[in-house]
């Protein structure tokens, strides 16, 4: 074993130990003030204060960066793993609900911007670069996935031809609603409104209103008043 995997290991019983120790703490117990102290010492960087509860689940956090003001509830799962160069960041306000699952594979960026909401039981996925703007709000059951299986051969299995990865952007003060699916390769632009159930397939203009299976644009809002565009 050469000194870098000798070290990896040391980090990751270093992380094991600490989480194992605080991370099931009740908020009675002063639980997340405990973690917001004693964490610092295993992120990435850690902002102050940040809001834990009890029950949330990282892995790789030496890859992880948490702002000023974060609140992450029960239940949610952050993993860095797969690589070195992985990160999750989430900026400052951010705040993560219960059940969200934020993971990366290999060589990810996930850059989660200020003030952001994530609501219940949002997937976000890599590997490909995944990056939210600020003051978004993004619904409960939401999926975002940056890759996309190949499937070109019948006789191989889907399982062993790998993935493609483009990566996603979400701009500033995006609203998707309930259980939204966006796919790789999309971009939404500032400002837009994607009703819920919707599948993004293609990227969203600006100040858009999109809705369906795949998304279309039915409204933009160019003005106070929505400007209906549909023909």
């Amino acid at each position: 074993m050469n000194r870098e995997q000798s070290s990896a290991k040391l980090q990751r019983l270093h992380e094991l130990l600490v989480i194992s120790l605080l991370g099931g703490l009740p908020t009675i117990m002063l639980g997340p003030k405990l973690r917001n102290i004693v964490y610092s010492t295993i992120f990435g960087r850690m902002g102050k204060p940040v809001y834990i509860q009890e029950g949330v689940e990282f892995l790789s956090t030496s890859c992880i960066e948490i702002g000023n003001g974060v609140f992450i509830f029960k239940g949610a799962r952050l993993d860095a793993r797969g690589h070195q160069n992985n990160r999750i960041s989430l900026e400052n306000g951010v705040a993560i609900e219960r059940n969200v699952n934020i993971g990366c594979l290999g060589n990810t960026n996930i850059h989660i911007s200020q003030e952001t909401f994530i609501g219940p039981g949002v997937c976000i996925a890599g590997p490909g670069d995944i990056k939210i703007g600020k003051r978004c709000l993004i619904a409960a059951n939401t999926g975002i996935y940056a890759n996309n299986h190949n499937f070109s051969d019948p006789i191989e299995p889907i399982k062993y031809q790998g993935v493609s990865r483009q990566g996603i952007v979400i701009e500033d003060d995006c609203w998707l609603g309930h259980g939204v699916a966006v796919l790789d390769g999309v971009t939404i632009g500032k400002g837009s409104v994607i009703g819920a159930g919707a599948v993004v397939t293609k990227d969203i203009p600006p100040f858009s209103v999109a809705v369906g299976t795949p998304a279309k644009v039915i409204k933009t809002r160019t003005s106070k008043e929505l400007v209906n565009t549909r023909d």
